[in-house]
């Protein structure tokens, strides 16, 4: 399968305009596009979020039988649909079952030969899905015939990220090794890392999954369970089970990025002030000054080569 990045990442949740407020309040992004009954998606609401090519589609059931609704009663509002940008969906479609993901539904057209959208859906791991997404014609439409697209409100500010950079994935224990084939074998995805991290009296197993030219890339973790519990086993108790622990976006200035979703209200995680005494002697000359780095408890490493 040939994949063009993330298209686009699904939440499920229980409050839609809640969520819509919080990422355009607080991380710059756009409203978009808007769907439900009255645009042929029923049961449901949806909002589409954009910001740089990062694509956000929030969900909010209508109905007690909805996947959302089912969703959120058993993990809480989180990520539920993962879409691949391919350019033949029915190919993708057909070599992701080969390689062991479980058909849900197969590929679907909608739109008109201007601008012509292709769907199909796989499964992932746990309760969340793989969306496969073929597009052809204007690059700002969506989904033809269920989103209705929109103008962003003037003076929307935005600039601040580029892209989806990467899904940090939380599996239960002996699940790492399977979930990385799956994603090999399926969605072409060649693993690039691995390691065991280890963090006080915690550890965990990690392997990273990407594409070809790294614009799809997955973390995979899995808690090493002859340590001590920590923040994996934390989430999938909280969790309910294996799903998405963070979406990373890519920033072409992190100072100014965490600066400005700071002053909105995002709160960041503190950093011992002695990781920022060793950090210069660890890595040499930084593109940032350790000040800033300290200031704004950014974290800073390289490549193992």
């Amino acid at each position: 399968m040939k994949t063009y990045g993330i298209d686009h990442v699904e939440f499920y949740v229980g409050d839609l305009q809640l969520w819509a407020d919080h990422l355009c309040g607080a991380y710059a992004f756009e409203v978009c596009g808007h769907g439900g009954p009255q645009t042929g998606l029923t049961g449901q609401r949806s909002l589409l979020l954009r910001h740089g090519r990062a694509q956000v589609l929030l969900t909010t059931a209508q109905a007690p039988d909805h996947p959302a609704a089912r969703y959120v009663r058993d993990h809480g509002d989180g990520v539920a649909v993962v879409a691949l940008r391919t350019d033949n969906v029915r190919a993708a479609f057909t070599e992701a079952v080969a390689g062991g993901a479980h058909p849900l539904a197969g590929p679907e057209f909608a739109g008109s030969d201007s601008s012509r959208v292709g769907v199909a859906y796989v499964s992932g791991f746990g309760d969340v899905t793989h969306k496969l997404v073929e597009r052809s014609g204007p690059a700002d439409e969506f989904a033809p015939g269920t989103i209705e697209m929109t103008t962003p409100e003037p003076g929307a500010a935005g600039g601040l990220f580029e892209a989806i950079d990467h899904l940090a994935v939380c599996l239960p224990t002996g699940q790492l090794a399977a979930i990385a084939r799956l994603y090999h074998e399926a969605f072409g995805l060649s693993e690039t890392f691995d390691e065991r991290i280890e963090v006080g009296g915690q550890a965990m197993l990690s392997k990273v999954v990407q594409d070809p030219t790294r614009e799809v890339t997955f973390t995979l973790i899995e808690p090493d369970v002859s340590r001590e519990p920590g923040q994996i086993d934390e989430f999938l108790a909280a969790h309910g089970g294996a799903g998405v622990q963070h979406v990373a976006l890519r920033t072409t200035d992190i100072v100014s990025a965490v600066a400005t979703t700071a002053s909105r209200g995002v709160e960041f995680l503190t950093t011992p002030p002695g990781y920022y005494d060793l950090l210069q002697g660890r890595l040499g000359r930084l593109a940032v000054p350790v000040t800033q780095l300290k200031e704004l408890n950014i974290l800073a490493d390289r490549d193992r080569w």
